[in-house]
């Protein structure tokens, strides 16, 4: 088996991972935009997600010889630790719930906002749990001013999502009053010159006229072809999911922690802890059975008024499939890696890798157009938030310290 364990290598655990983990959710979020059911999108991620657990297992999980106090992957699937595998299994369900509503809380908050808000919540609640199961090996005079960077980005995560919400509200009022029409399911009509761009587009790939980015014609062409409609739908419903799902993250690194160390003594004596590997397959299959039976259900019986489905529907919509797939590779292994990171350097520090709203965030700009044409206010919100995501990252990562 083979396990991090210089610092330098758990830091660069940390860094692939961040990027991993900051990437994922933008491609989810483009499918949603492209107009492709979430149930469906979420269905064909947990598949690969549980692949990358599998492949974790059997490689690193596999290589060098097993002994009994660190056995391989496989020996440790026939052995007495059903103490461990449940808390392992239990943090698969709520990283699975929570995930499951982040999809929702990009269309209603945005990709940007959601990442910073859910990985704040995360790190001010499961760093500080963290820190105390891994009886404070990382250095506390770093770590919770770190810890406060983050509190401070999550307020203004906050004040960012309702000033822009203020600032598209008014170009949708705008746009009203001057073309005497409403402001969802119409047909576009003609934009100034300003406000047209052609181009290839990014989300299907066709040469387009279509309105630039940051108007009122792109905020309505988009929802027209979304998946999920948002237009018109109050902020705290965005909050809500985001804040829910931002709760259920908090505890799946404790709970992983738990079941590696086994802090409580839960394992009867002489019982190896499990490894990260195997703790990760057990992580994983729970995040896929929990994936599957609420995805299964929306199909039938879907929330936030989306249009319902079928599993035959889902098994015969290809459109953007590879995307998903990679999107739960993306995720897998950046949950892996983490997890590896953690093991070395300490679960508390790992949580550096919450700082992926600063990949997310790029993506958001870059691809969706995300803040354009805002207000003066909103981008300063932007900047100061991104700010603080900055020095959080840097002070958490320089807390690191070493497993003993």
């Amino acid at each position: 088996m083979y396990l991090v364990e210089s610092k330098g290598g758990a830091i660069a655990c940390m860094v692939l991972s961040l990027l991993f983990l900051g990437t994922w959710p933008a491609i989810m979020t483009l499918l949603e935009r492209r107009g492709r059911l979430p149930q469906h999108t979420y269905l064909d991620y947990t598949i690969t997600n549980l692949l990358a657990a599998v492949i974790i297992a059997f490689t690193f999980g596999e290589i060098g010889n097993s002994t009994p106090q660190k056995p391989n992957f496989l020996p440790q699937l026939s052995q007495d630790n059903l103490p461990s595998v449940l808390f392992a299994m239990a943090g698969g369900l709520v990283l699975s719930i929570g995930n499951l509503s982040t999809q929702y809380a990009w269309a209603f908050v945005g990709l940007s906002v959601t990442e910073v808000i859910t990985s704040s919540v995360t790190v001010v609640i499961g760093t500080t749990l963290n820190y105390f199961l891994d009886d404070k090996i990382n250095k506390a005079e770093i770590l919770f001013p770190g810890v406060g960077c983050f509190l401070i980005a999550v307020c203004l995560g906050s004040a960012v999502h309702a000033s822009n919400s203020v600032d598209n509200k008014a170009k949708l009022r705008s746009f009203s009053n001057d073309n005497k029409t409403g402001a969802t399911n119409i047909s576009m009509p003609k934009e100034t010159n300003e406000n047209i761009v052609r181009r290839k587009d990014l989300e299907n790939g066709t040469i387009s006229e279509k309105a630039k980015a940051g108007t009122a014609g792109f905020l309505i062409e988009l929802e027209n072809r979304r998946s999920i409609k948002v237009l018109g739908k109050g902020i705290v419903i965005g909050l809500a999911i985001t804040f829910f799902a931002g709760f259920c993250f908090s505890l799946f690194s404790p709970a992983f922690n738990l079941a590696t160390n086994d802090q409580w003594h839960a394992l009867k004596h002489g019982v190896p802890h499990l490894s990260v590997y195997t703790a990760f397959f057990y992580f994983s299959v729970s995040c896929f059975v929990v994936a599957i039976i609420l995805n299964i259900s929306f199909l039938y019986h879907p929330v936030l008024n989306l249009p319902s489905s079928t599993f035959r529907a889902y098994l015969s919509d290809f459109n953007g499939r590879g995307w998903a797939f990679l999107a739960g590779l993306l995720c897998g292994f950046g949950n892996g890696l983490q997890f590896m990171g953690g093991q070395a350097a300490g679960y508390a520090a790992a949580d550096a890798v919450q700082a992926l709203p600063l990949v997310s965030t790029f993506w958001g700009i870059v691809l969706f157009g995300e803040y354009r044409k805002s207000s003066k206010r909103t981008y300063i919100l932007l900047t100061g938030m991104l700010f603080m995501f900055i020095v959080a990252v840097a002070v958490l990562m320089a807390s690191s310290g070493h497993r003993k």
